[in-house]
C-alpha cells in the first residue's frame, strides 16, 4: 500500500480500527508553511474529532504551528512525503516517521530511504537503511543536494541551516567518488570527511583509492586531503604524499597544472616531458604551454623543447587548432654508449641543432551567401619531425603542404573568386616553394540569349554559352634546376641543381629566383546535338592567353664560345587559341536467360567516344632561333653554322605554347560488364532483382596527331577494374608503344608490325593493385557478429555496473576480427640494352609489396592490432607495428611493439588510469631510439 501526500488535502477523518497503531495516519499530508484559516475546512457533522491537531478548530491552538495565526517556524516551502507502508505521526514530539521506499522533498533537497523520521521541532531529518530477516540492509539512503549525490548508510539533515551529518558516505565529485566514515556538510555545501577514500572507480569496492584520515571538498572545485596513500586491489602501497591535491571541475573547463613525465633518453640523459600549463582563457579559447627539459652529461645541457598550443571555436561559426613548437638539442650525441649506457639504439646526427614545426586547422561553418577562410597549415624545419615526432605517420612523411584560401560568390551575380596562399616542402631534400598569392576568378557559364531577353524555345542558338576564369600566381621557390643546354656550352652553367636555405640573408636571392604570370581562359561551347539519333556531337572552341612580365634572351659569347642567357625585365602576351569536336554515343549488349533464373541476364555496355583538336601554329616571337658557329652545315654565306631554337620562357609558371601545329584525333572506348541477379529476400515483388557488376570498367585510350614529324600514333593505355563480393577490389593498369626502338633503346619512327616477327605493341609498364578487406562482423549472421557484454563503462552513475556474462567465451568461438590486404607490383621494360661494364640494367619489377592491417578482439575487453608489409624485391619487411590494449574498468593498458630496424623500433607500455582527473597516476615503460 503506497501513501502519497498531496496538496492541501481536506482534513481526514478518523479511520477504522486496524491492527496499525492508533496514530498512525492514512493518507500523508502536506505540510505548509503559509496555510491560512480560509485554507482549512471543518468537519462535517458527525466526524469525529481530529487528534493529530493539524487543524485548528475554535480555540484549540495548533500544536505543530503551522495552522494560521501562528508564528513561522523553520518550514519555508512546501514539503512533500510519501512512503509504500505507512506514515507514523508523533504530535507530541512533532514527528513523521515514513516506512519503507520513504521520500521526502523540501525545495532543493530530495531524501530516500526505507525508514525517514521528519523532526520538525529540531528542523532536523534523520534517514537510514532496514534489515530484512536475512540481516542485509535494504533501501540505503540516497540523499540528493542541487547537483550533489550522496549514498549512505545513515543520514542526518538540518533543513533549515542546511548542515548534515552523513555516516558511510559516498558521493560523486566530478570525474571522482569520495567515499568516507564520516562526511558533514556546512551551509556553504563544502564537506569534510574523516577517513576517506578518493577514487576514480565507480565500484561500491573499488579497484583502487587514495586514503586519506582527513578530506576536505568544494563542489565543483577541488579535493584537498591530509596524508595520503594509494591503495590498488585493497592492499596498501607506501606510494603517497603528506596532502593531495585534486581538482574537480564541473562541466565548464578549469585552467590548471600539467604533470610532467619522466624518463630517461639515449643521448640527452634524463627529462621531464610535457609538463606545463593549461590556461581555460574563456568558453571559446583553450591555450596550452608545454615543455621538455633535458639534464645532459657533465657540464653540457641536454636541450629543451616547448610547445604553445591555442584551441578556439565559435558556435555555428568556426573551429580551429594553433600550435607552434620550438626545439633546442645539442649538435652531438652527449652519453655515449659504454658499459652503462648502453642502449642499442642507433644514434641519429641531427641537421640542425635548432628546429620549429607551425600547424594550423582553420574550418568554418558553411553559410550561405558568406565567404568561406580555411587553412591547413604543416610547416617547419626539414628535420624537425624526425627529431622530436613521437607519431609515425609525421616521422615517415617526405613531404607536406600547406594551404590558406578565402573563397566568395558575389551576391546576385555568375562571379566567384579565391585567394590562397600555399607552400609546399620536402623534408628529406630540404625543397621549398610558396605560391604567394595565387587568386582565381571565375565567370560561370553565360547563355547570350538570355541577355537579349529571349524566352527558351528550343533553337540551336539557346546552347551557345561561354566561361571565363582569371588565374595569378606569384610562385617563390628554393630550388635553381641546373643551368645547362642540350648539346651546347652555357655561360655560367652548372651540371646540378641546388638549393637555397631559407633564411634571411637569402631574401633577395629567392625573390630573383621567383616566376609572375597571369592566365586567361575563355572556352565556348558551341551546344550539344544529336546526329542519327544515337551519336552525340559537342563542338566548342578554346582561347588561353598567358602574360609574363620577363623573357629569356639567347646570345653567343665568342670568346668563351658558349651561349649566354639574360633575363630582362618586359610584358609579354603570349595566346593560343585551340577548336575541337568530340563524338560520343552507348550501345549495349544483353543476354537474357528464358524462365526463372538466378543469373536471369547479363548486360555489356560501350562506350565509344572520338574527339578531334586542332590548334595552329603558335607565335614565332616565343621561340628565339640561332645560329651557332659550331656545327657542320653551311648557311647562305657558305658558313658552318648550327641553327637552334630556344624557348624564351623556358621554366616559366605556366610554360610555353606549343610551337607547331596540331591536328590530333583521340580514341577512347569504354566497357563495362553487369548481371542481374535474383534478390531471394524479396517477398513483395517490388525488387525482384539485383544488379551485380562483373567488370566496373575495361577502358582503351590512344591517339593521333596528324601534323607531328614522326611517332605519330601515341601510345596505347588500358585499365582494368573490378570488385569481387564486395570486398576484393583488382585495378591493373598497362602502357603499350607501337613504335621499334634500337640498340640504345630509344624509340624510332618504325611500327613493330612491320619488323620480320611482327607483332602490334610492346608493353612498357604495367601495374597491379588488390585490396582484400576480411571483416566477418558484416554477415549478421556470423557469430562474430553477436553484440558481446562489453567491460563494464567508467560512466559517472553510482551503483553497481552490468555483470559480464561468465559463460560468452565458453558459447562463441568466432571472435570478432578484421583485416585488410594489399598486394601492388609494378612492371618497367628495362630496355634491351644489358648490363656491360659501369652501366647495370634496372629491373623489370620495382616495386612488389605485401601490406596487412588489421585487429582481432580476444576477449570483451581485449583487443589486438596489428600493421605491417613486405617489400619482396629488397625482401625485407617494411614498417611493422603491434598494439594491444586492455581494458581494466577504470585502469586501462596500452602497448606497443615495433619488432625491425627503423623507425620507432623498440616498445612503449602504458598502465594508467582511465580518468582524465588522474591521468598522471601511470606507469610508463618504453625502449625505442628516443628512451632506454
Amino acid at each position: 500500500m503506497n501513501f502519497t501526500a498531496r496538496a492541501q488535502a481536506p482534513t481526514p477523518r478518523r479511520q477504522q480500527a486496524t491492527s496499525v497503531p492508533a496514530d498512525v495516519r492514512r493518507p500523508a499530508q502536506i505540510l505548509r508553511a503559509d496555510t491560512t484559516r480560509s485554507g482549512l475546512q471543518r468537519p462535517r457533522s458527525g466526524t469525529a474529532a481530529d487528534t493529530s491537531g493539524l487543524v485548528r478548530r475554535g480555540s484549540t491552538p495548533d500544536s505543530l504551528n503551522v495552522a494560521a495565526g501562528a508564528r513561522k517556524g523553520g518550514v519555508e516551502t512546501t514539503v512533500k512525503y510519501a512512503a509504500k507502508d505507512s506514515i507514523r505521526f508523533v504530535v507530541g514530539e512533532k514527528k513523521a516517521i515514513l516506512y519503507d521506499a520513504a521520500s521526502v522533498n523540501y525545495g532543493e533537497m530530495d531524501l530516500k530511504a526505507n525508514r525517514i523520521t521528519v523532526d520538525y521541532s529540531n528542523n532536523l531529518l534523520t534517514a537510514e537503511g532496514t534489515q530484512d530477516s536475512t540481516g542485509k540492509t535494504r533501501g540505503r539512503p540516497v540523499f540528493k543536494n542541487g547537483a550533489e549525490t550522496y549514498q549512505a548508510g545513515r543520514i542526518n539533515y538540518n533543513f533549515k541551516s542546511k548542515k548534515g551529518k552523513i555516516a558511510d558516505a559516498v558521493t560523486q565529485q566530478g570525474e571522482g567518488y569520495l567515499h568516507a566514515e564520516t562526511i558533514k556538510k556546512n551551509q556553504f555545501n563544502e564537506i569534510y570527511g574523516r577517513n576517506g577514500r578518493y577514487t576514480t572507480c565507480n565500484l561500491e569496492h573499488p579497484h583502487f583509492y587514495i586514503n586519506a584520515s582527513k578530506m576536505k571538498v568544494i563542489p565543483g572545485q577541488k579535493v584537498v586531503t591530509g596524508p595520503f596513500n594509494l591503495v590498488i586491489g585493497g592492499i596498501p602501497t607506501p606510494l603517497g604524499l603528506p596532502f593531495g591535491y585534486f581538482p574537480s571541475p564541473s562541466s565548464t573547463r578549469a585552467s590548471g597544472l600539467i604533470i610532467p613525465t619522466f624518463g630517461q633518453s639515449t643521448d640527452r640523459g634524463f627529462f621531464l616531458r610535457n609538463g606545463g600549463y593549461y590556461w581555460a582563457a574563456n568558453d571559446n579559447i583553450g591555450v596550452r604551454f608545454t615543455g621538455d627539459v633535458y639534464s645532459g652529461a657533465g657540464q653540457q645541457f641536454g636541450g629543451w623543447r616547448g610547445q604553445a598550443e591555442m584551441q578556439y571555436i565559435k558556435r555555428y561559426r568556426y573551429n580551429g587548432l594553433l600550435s607552434f613548437e620550438f626545439s633546442s638539442r645539442p649538435a652531438e650525441r652527449l652519453l655515449q654508449e659504454d658499459g652503462v649506457t648502453a642502449s642499442g639504439a642507433v644514434f641519429r646526427q641531427p641537421r640542425s641543432p635548432k628546429t620549429l614545426w607551425l600547424r594550423w586547422s582553420h574550418s568554418p561553418t558553411p553559410r550561405p551567401g558568406g565567404g568561406r577562410f580555411s587553412a591547413s597549415v604543416q610547416a617547419g624545419s626539414s628535420d624537425f619531425n624526425q627529431q622530436n615526432s613521437f607519431e609515425p605517420r609525421r616521422f615517415l612523411t617526405p613531404a607536406f603542404s600547406s594551404t590558406i584560401s578565402y573563397s566568395k560568390q558575389l551576391r546576385n551575380a555568375p562571379i566567384n573568386y579565391s585567394l590562397n596562399l600555399s607552400q609546399t616542402q620536402n623534408t628529406q631534400t630540404g625543397e621549398m616553394s610558396f605560391v604567394l598569392p595565387d587568386a582565381t576568378v571565375q565567370v560561370a557559364r553565360q547563355y547570350p540569349y538570355q541577355w537579349l531577353g529571349i524566352s527558351p524555345s528550343g533553337k540551336f542558338y539557346e546552347q551557345l554559352s561561354f566561361s571565363y576564369s582569371l588565374t595569378g600566381q606569384n610562385k617563390v621557390t628554393n630550388t635553381q634546376a641546373a643551368r645547362q643546354l642540350s648539346g651546347v656550352p652555357l655561360l655560367g652553367g652548372t651540371n646540378a641543381g641546388s638549393v637555397i636555405p631559407i633564411k634571411l640573408e637569402n631574401i633577395a636571392t629567392l625573390l630573383r629566383n621567383s616566376q609572375t604570370g597571369l592566365r586567361h581562359d575563355f572556352q565556348i561551347q558551341l551546344g550539344s546535338y544529336n546526329v542519327l539519333k544515337h551519336i552525340n556531337v559537342s563542338p566548342a572552341v578554346s582561347y588561353n592567353e598567358v602574360w609574363y612580365f620577363k623573357r629569356l634572351d639567347y646570345s653567343f659569347n665568342p670568346v668563351a664560345q658558349a651561349i649566354r642567357v639574360d633575363t630582362t625585365t618586359s610584358f609579354n602576351r603570349l595566346y593560343t587559341v585551340s577548336m575541337g569536336v568530340n563524338l560520343g554515343t552507348n550501345f549495349y549488349g544483353t543476354l537474357v536467360r528464358k524462365g526463372t533464373r538466378k543469373i536471369q541476364a547479363i548486360r555489356h555496355k560501350v562506350t565509344p567516344n572520338i574527339s578531334y583538336q586542332y590548334a595552329p601554329n603558335a607565335n614565332p616571337d616565343y621561340r628565339q632561333s640561332l645560329n651557332l658557329p659550331l656545327g657542320t652545315s653551311l648557311d647562305g654565306q657558305g658558313r658552318l653554322v648550327d641553327s637552334r631554337i630556344f624557348s624564351r620562357y623556358e621554366g616559366f609558371l605556366y610554360g610555353t605554347p606549343a610551337g607547331q601545329r596540331q591536328s590530333q584525333v583521340s580514341f577512347s572506348l569504354q566497357n563495362a560488364v553487369e548481371m542481374k541477379v535474383r534478390n531471394k529476400n524479396d517477398t513483395t515483388g517490388t525488387t525482384p532483382f539485383n544488379k551485380v557488376s562483373l567488370i566496373d570498367g575495361l577502358d582503351f585510350n590512344t591517339g593521333y596527331n596528324f601534323l607531328a614529324d614522326s611517332l605519330r600514333l601515341q601510345p596505347l593505355s588500358a585499365t582494368f577494374r573490378t570488385q569481387v563480393a564486395k570486398k576484393l577490389s583488382i585495378n591493373i593498369t598497362a602502357s603499350l608503344d607501337p613504335y621499334q626502338r634500337d640498340t640504345a633503346g630509344r624509340t624510332i619512327n618504325k611500327y613493330l608490325f612491320d619488323q620480320q616477327s611482327r607483332r602490334l605493341a610492346r608493353l612498357t609498364s604495367a601495374s597491379l593493385q588488390m585490396n582484400y578487406q576480411f571483416n566477418p562482423a558484416q554477415n549478421p549472421n556470423k557469430k562474430s557478429n553477436v553484440p558481446r557484454a562489453v567491460a563494464p563503462v567508467n560512466d559517472p552513475t553510482l551503483g553497481n555496473p552490468n555483470p559480464i556474462n561468465p559463460y560468452e567465451d565458453y558459447v562463441d568461438f568466432e571472435l570478432p576480427w578484421e583485416m585488410t590486404t594489399g598486394f601492388s607490383i609494378l612492371y618497367v621494360d628495362p630496355g634491351v640494352r644489358p648490363s656491360r661494364g659501369t652501366y647495370v640494367r634496372t629491373r623489370a619489377f620495382t616495386t612488389a609489396a605485401l601490406n596487412l592491417s588489421g585487429s582481432v578482439k580476444l576477449t570483451s575487453n581485449t583487443r589486438v592490432g596489428y600493421t605491417t608489409n613486405y617489400d619482396f624485391i629488397n625482401k625485407t619487411p617494411a614498417f611493422t607495428s603491434l598494439d594491444i590494449f586492455r581494458d581494466l574498468h577504470c585502469w586501462q593498458i596500452t602497448a606497443n611493439w615495433r619488432p625491425f630496424s627503423g623507425y620507432g623500433q623498440g616498445y612503449f607500455v602504458t598502465i594508467a588510469a582511465k580518468s582524465s582527473l588522474l591521468q598522471d597516476l601511470k606507469l610508463n615503460r618504453n625502449r625505442t631510439f628516443l628512451n632506454y
